[in-house]
């Protein structure tokens, strides 16, 4: 991790939560006690902000600083609010695109997947904050530099997204093989967004309720599943090619 992308140190971390800094998650030292420890932690629950307790080892290879316990990563991207965002690609006459997912995990699949949104000109990318791959250096660099020129949303929830985007007009369609239906059976032509679910897990089932379509990729092989990124490639090439 690039220095430029860490805080380091409780009370650094504190005010830059204080301060609406953008933080992509806290690492916070297993078995630490202390009043300013107990107050980062109250703060970190009270805003939400991704966290997860680990070795210390694992901070002394974060940073080699002194960080007291605790290492921030801080996001070198601002997001977007999604009210904003669907309301300006409405409003200028294309016809949305966008791309959900679903507490994806690697960055690679993240940054990946943010460079063929890029390339088939979807219109933003809806993140949950909770639980999902953050945007760091790994994510860029997969990304070939696309974190740059597609807009990412950070949402409390991924249903909260669906909601907002259902209520604008926007079909949602998952990415699922609990479907008949290919990709070459449902229709991208008019306004969605297209949710992809985690490596391991797919699309929670309680999203999946909620979804308005669902489309797989047909597998002739042996092998039951594609990489997320690459299955992710080749919806939005669907899509594209249906809009061209």
């Amino acid at each position: 991790m690039e220095n430029s992308t860490q805080i380091f140190g409780l009370r650094a971390i504190i005010e830059a939560i204080n301060s609406n800094e953008t933080i992509e998650k806290v690492f916070l030292q297993k078995g630490l006690k202390g009043d300013l420890f107990n107050e980062l932690e109250t703060l970190i629950r009270k805003e939400k902000v991704n966290s997860s307790y680990v070795p210390v080892e694992k901070l002394n290879r974060l940073t080699n600083k002194n960080h007291q316990g605790a290492v921030a990563q801080i996001s070198p991207i601002e997001f977007h609010n999604i009210e904003d965002l669907v309301l300006n690609v409405m409003e200028s006459g294309k016809t949305p695109l966008f791309v959900l997912l679903d507490q994806l995990s690697d960055v690679r699949n993240f940054g990946a997947i943010i460079r063929t949104a890029e390339c088939t000109g979807v219109d933003g990318i809806i993140i949950q904050k909770k639980g999902g791959a953050p945007v760091n250096g790994d994510t860029i660099k997969t990304s070939a530099g696309a974190v740059f020129k597609v807009p990412i949303c950070k949402v409390d929830h991924i249903k909260d997204a669906m909601f907002y985007l259902q209520a604008s007009g926007i079909k949602v369609i998952a990415a699922t093989e609990k479907t008949d239906n290919t990709i070459y059976d449902v229709s991208f032509k008019e306004p969605c967004a297209i949710i992809m679910g985690s490596e391991g897990r797919g699309i929670n089932p309680s999203v999946l309720k909620l979804v308005d379509d669902k489309a797989k990729l047909p597998l002739l092989g042996e092998i039951e599943s594609l990489n997320v990124s690459v299955a992710c490639g080749a919806i939005l090439y669907e899509a594209l090619r249906q809009r061209l």
